[in-house]
């Protein structure tokens, strides 16, 4: 029995069979979104081949259940590359989802503005990527589904829902080009430059190595980037990590309302 069948018996002894419509990836200060799930919830020290994450501001549990009228898995934190090296370590919580009868992934993240129309507190529909890491989750795959077409990565008919529901919520929601930067040091400015002749719109430091495997594995994807400060060089603030989680809660208010529209509808 692989780790996702082990884990998928773990959690289905508690949540039940009955399939879920969506997952939610939270990145840093959305966890309290999984506090509003009407479910069981399980620690991911708990689950057989999850990654336990440590890093501050991040819930690390599962929730499943009812949330908006919608059964969903609720990721309430993530596991980065930068912790232990490793690109594929939302590999099996993917495949949870999967299995649990998802079809669709929603990731939101904290990132950094490359515009100034999309300010700090804003928040950022991700339309396409960029991994500027050159790192890939798929690296060790020995099939050939490990050549994922990732011309549509971002799911059309999902963005078009949420840029619905922004703007049913009166909410601004501009699209942009996301880069994944490893992390854990912040990029320099003269990175943050060269990413802006690439094309960047935001950075950050995750995201994309999930929607590499959510596309692998077949679950449709659309990701939103919550603003928390100006990329390095671009703005005045002093960027840290305190200052991402000073920051998330307020784009999370917005997120909230969009995320609830869109899955309601």
């Amino acid at each position: 029995m692989s780790k996702s069948d082990k884990v998928l018996a773990q959690v289905q002894a508690r949540a039940g069979h009955a399939p879920v419509a969506l997952g939610l990836i939270l990145g840093s200060g959305l966890g309290h979104i999984a506090d509003m799930v009407e479910g069981e919830a399980f620690d991911y020290a708990e689950l057989e081949g999850f990654p336990v994450s440590a890093v501050s501001g991040h819930s690390a549990k599962l929730v499943v259940g009812q949330l908006w009228g919608q059964r969903v898995a609720v990721f309430g934190g993530r596991a980065h590359y930068y912790e232990r090296g490793q690109a594929d370590a939302m590999r099996v919580p993917l495949e949870l989802l999967k299995a649990l009868g998802a079809d669709r992934v929603i990731l939101t993240n904290a990132a950094g503005s490359f515009r100034s129309d999309i300010p700090p507190g804003d928040l950022m529909l991700i339309s396409d990527h960029i991994n500027f890491s050159g790192l890939n989750p798929l690296i060790g795959e020995d099939t050939d589904a490990r050549f994922v077409n990732m011309t549509n990565a971002y799911n059309a008919e999902m963005r078009a829902g949420l840029e619905a529901a922004a703007k049913a919520e009166d909410i601004p929601l501009k699209s942009g080009t996301y880069s994944w930067y490893s992390g854990p040091s912040f990029e320099t400015p003269a990175e943050i430059n060269a990413l802006k002749i690439l094309g960047t719109d935001a950075v950050g430091m995750s995201t994309v190595p999930e929607v590499i495997l959510a596309r692998f594995l077949g679950l449709e994807a659309a990701a939103i980037s919550v603003i928390t400060n100006m990329a390095a060089g671009l703005g005045t603030e002093d960027i840290s990590h305190a200052h991402t989680k000073n920051m998330a809660p307020i784009g999370a208010a917005k997120l909230e309302k969009i995320l609830r529209q869109f899955i309601e509808a």
